[in-house]
Parts: structure tokens; C-alpha cells; sequence
């Protein structure tokens, strides 16, 4: 008996749903303003879309902007008088996270939601819901309350609404995280809301405290029956989370100006020195403060390097072989504090050593500092010897890093 054998086959698919998300970016940026330098704030770079973007004048008058996006809402059963549709937005301050991936410096922002709009599209037009003919009676027959364009406490009328006789825009402001309910007067086999609409407010860092750069990072919010977003619990979206993408970009200013001729330096008495040549009467300092203008919005540390240093310091040499140490120090414009929050006032500079950070208050433009040269005491006895005349040169750099 020949016996054969068979092997069945069979090939298993198990579909899942699919786990939507929408995301969108938030942009911000802060460069300093000549013009304001006390406007040490983010600007929203962020387009208009939606509510906003076709009533702007509405939107500036009430200090808010908005995104819209393509996420559609619709009912799952039909809505019958009495029935309410509670409204609701995550309008708590909510925390997170950016960071400067080049310096990985972390800050927070804060992110509340203030304001929700949609455009809702029903089966059959309001007049034939609620049987009057006039499209604008008929949107305010359909809800208790009148039409969308008046928003339920707690949310807030903020503007103009727009219909057709089966559609009808609204935007409201929402001032707290609790439920905002229009309640139906007729039966309405179906309808959708096809966007989602949200204006938001930020509370960003101080960018002065912050490195130049981009700081990013990310917040989730869920849409749905018991979401962050919801239209209630006879409304399912096609997009079930919601992440926010913030780009704060931070561009600082530091330049550093000297006026012409700055960049050379003679050291000499105070009234000169004639008194020392025709008297022979030892001066007791010898300096030069040399002016620069500074604008500064970030945070910024100092070095001093020389050709010839000595020490701490740095040395001046002639080819004769006769040296004598130059001290440095700086004095920052009003605005910028060093440690302790302190005015930079002759703040002794050390060789190959960064001193710092200094922060300023504001943005400082174009305001006058000094570096500050002068010998010691001990110095200006060692080079004013008897029998010693001569010309003492050195070159000195000063190095100002804003990434501090």
C-alpha cells in the first residue's frame, strides 16, 4: 500500500488598527533688538492656519494665533434633542523639556492651550434639522444657546463664525481646562467636525541665560472621548495623539568694537611725562584705559594671551634685554554682571585663564567698556632706574568667547 503525505499550508494576517499621530512644529526665536534691548523675549515664528489665518484681525485683537490641522471628528451615533457635546482642551500650563544638542543644555518651557475651533459639517442642512428657512435662524434654532459663534461658559466668544446652510465655523477662547457644552434642540442623524483648530500661549526662558543655538524638544497630548482634545464621548478622531515639536532658536550677539587707533596702546603717567624728564619726579602710575564698545545679549568669559608672558601676566621687552610686567583688567559696560551679580569695574585679567562667565541684564548695544593697563608699583621702580632709557613693546590679545 503506498501511503503519501501532505502538509497544509496556511497563512495568517492579523490586522491591527493603525495608531495614528499628527504632529506639528512650534518655532520660536530670539535675537536681540537695538531697538528694544530690554525685550529679552522669544518671537513666535510659527505660520498662521486655520481661525487665524483667515480672520487675522480678529486673532490680533484678541492677542492669539492659531494652527488648524487635518484631523476629522466624526459622531458615532446619531445626536438627539438634549444631547450636549462637551468640549474640552489641555488650558493648563503643561511643562517640558528642549535641549541644545551641540552644548546639552537643558530648559524648560511651558505650553497651555487657549483656544479650540473646527469646522462641523452635518447631514442635512440646519434648515431642514429645524425647519426654518432663513440658513443663519436656522444654525441658531438647531443649539440651545444660539449658534457656535457663541461659545458656552466657560470657553469664551472670541470673533466671528461663518456657515453655509450645512457647515458652520467657530472658534472659542478657552480660558480653563473644564468642559465647554452645546446642547442639540433637534435630532442629528450625523455630523463631523473635519479640523482641529487650537491657539496656544508659551512661557519661555530667559534666552540671556541661554547659548546660541537650537533647543528642541517635544509634548504629547491624546485626542478623543476621555483626551486632552475632545469633542466629547460621541466623537471618535482619526488621529488619536497629537505631538508638539518646539524649536527654540537662540541668536546671540557679542561684538566687540575698537575706535581707530585703539588697537595700539602707549602706556604713559598721568598728565605725561614731562614732570619724570625735566625733574626727574618718579610717577606713581603708569596706565592707559583704553576704550571699546561692547554689544553683548549671551553670556561670555574673557582671556588674555601675550607674546611674552610672565607669570600670571604679561612682560614688555626691548631689544636692549630690559622687561617689566604690564597688569590688564577690564571693566564692563553697565548691564553685564560678573560673579555674585556684581558691576565689572577693573576686574585683573590672568594670563592663558578664562575669567567669567559675565551675564548681561539686557540687551547691551554698543555701550563703552575699558581695558585697563597699568604697572605696579614694584614695576614702574624696577624700569625707572637711574641710567635706563629706553622703549618697551609687547603684543596682547584678548580673546572674548560667548559659549561660556
Amino acid at each position: 500500500m503506498k501511503m503519501s503525505t501532505k502538509v497544509l499550508g496556511v497563512c495568517l494576517a492579523l490586522v491591527m488598527p493603525r495608531a495614528e499621530a499628527a504632529t506639528q512644529e512650534i518655532r520660536a526665536l530670539f535675537q536681540p533688538d537695538p531697538s528694544q534691548p530690554n525685550k529679552n523675549v522669544f518671537v513666535n515664528q510659527t505660520p498662521n492656519s486655520g481661525y487665524c489665518a483667515t480672520y487675522p484681525g480678529e486673532c490680533a485683537q484678541n492677542n492669539m494665533f492659531s494652527i488648524q490641522l487635518p484631523i476629522r471628528s466624526p459622531s458615532l451615533r446619531p445626536l438627539l434633542p438634549g444631547d450636549g457635546i462637551p468640549i474640552r482642551v489641555p488650558a493648563n500650563w503643561r511643562q517640558l523639556v528642549v535641549t541644545n544638542a551641540e552644548t546639552q543644555e537643558a530648559e524648560t518651557v511651558e505650553v497651555r492651550i487657549i483656544g479650540v475651533g473646527s469646522n462641523f459639517l452635518l447631514s442635512h442642512s440646519a434648515g431642514d434639522l429645524t425647519g426654518e428657512t432663513d440658513p443663519l435662524k436656522a444654525h441658531q434654532a438647531l443649539w440651545e444657546g444660539s449658534s457656535w459663534v457663541y461659545a458656552p461658559a466657560p470657553c469664551q466668544y472670541s470673533g466671528v463664525g461663518a456657515y453655509t446652510p450645512a457647515t458652520y465655523r467657530f472658534f472659542w477662547k478657552a480660558p480653563v481646562e473644564e468642559a465647554c457644552s452645546k446642547v442639540a434642540r433637534f435630532s442629528i442623524p450625523w455630523m463631523t467636525f473635519d479640523t482641529l483648530d487650537f491657539a496656544y500661549e508659551l512661557r519661555t526662558p530667559n534666552p540671556l541665560g541661554m547659548s546660541s543655538g537650537l533647543y528642541t524638544g517635544a509634548i504629547n497630548y491624546t485626542i478623543g472621548p476621555t483626551g486632552d482634545f475632545t469633542f466629547g464621548p460621541s466623537f471618535v478622531p482619526d488621529d488619536s495623539n497629537l505631538t508638539l515639536d518646539f524649536v527654540l532658536d537662540v541668536q546671540h550677539t557679542l561684538k566687540v568694537e575698537l575706535p581707530p587707533g585703539g588697537n595700539r596702546v602707549s602706556l604713559e603717567p598721568a598728565g605725561g611725562w614731562a614732570p619724570w624728564i625735566e625733574s626727574g619726579k618718579k610717577p606713581t602710575e603708569i596706565f592707559r584705559d583704553q576704550p571699546f564698545y561692547l554689544s553683548a545679549s549671551s553670556r561670555f568669559k574673557v582671556m588674555l594671551l601675550c607674546n611674552s608672558p610672565g607669570g600670571n601676566t604679561c612682560r614688555l621687552n626691548s631689544p636692549k634685554g630690559n622687561t617689566t610686567d604690564i597688569q590688564v583688567a577690564i571693566t564692563l559696560p553697565p548691564g553685564i554682571a560678573g560673579a555674585g551679580g556684581y558691576n565689572v569695574t577693573r576686574l585683573p585679567l590672568i594670563y592663558n585663564t578664562w575669567v567669567g562667565p559675565f551675564q548681561p541684564s539686557l540687551y547691551v548695544d554698543r555701550k563703552v567698556g575699558s581695558l585697563n593697563f597699568y604697572m605696579t608699583p614694584f614695576a614702574i621702580n624696577f624700569l625707572l632706574r637711574p641710567g635706563v632709557n629706553d622703549k618697551l613693546r609687547g603684543n596682547i590679545t584678548i580673546i572674548w568667547d560667548s559659549e561660556a
